[in-house]
C-alpha cells in the first residue's frame, strides 16, 4: 500500500500539513503511523473519518518517512487528489 504514496506525484508530510489539505479537500488517500503519538495522529484519523478521507495504518514511522522519501520518521503523511485539467 505504501507503493501508491512512493508513486503520487503531489503528497504532503506530517500531521499539520494533511489536516490542512484533507481541509481544503486536496487528499486522496492518508497513511499513519501505528508507533506515532495518537496526540498527534487522532485528530488526522478524525479528520478523515468525518471527511470520508481512506486511511491505512503503516507499523512505523520509519517506513513512512521512507516511503515519502525523506531521510527522517512521518507520523502522517497523504497524497493529493489529481489536478484536474479542463479541456477548453
Amino acid at each position: 500500500m505504501l507503493d501508491a504514496l512512493k508513486d503520487a506525484a503531489r503528497r504532503v508530510v506530517g500531521a499539520r500539513q494533511v489536516l490542512r489539505a484533507i481541509a481544503a479537500g486536496e487528499v486522496a488517500h492518508a497513511w499513519i503511523a501505528r508507533d506515532a503519538d495518537p496526540f498527534v495522529t487522532r485528530p488526522v484519523v478524525d479528520a478523515c473519518e468525518k471527511s470520508g478521507v481512506r486511511y491505512t495504518e503503516i507499523e512505523t514511522m520509519a517506513q513512512l518517512g521512507a516511503a515519502c522519501g525523506i531521510d527522517v520518521r512521518a507520523s502522517v503523511a497523504g497524497a493529493l487528489k489529481e489536478a484536474r485539467r479542463d479541456n477548453v
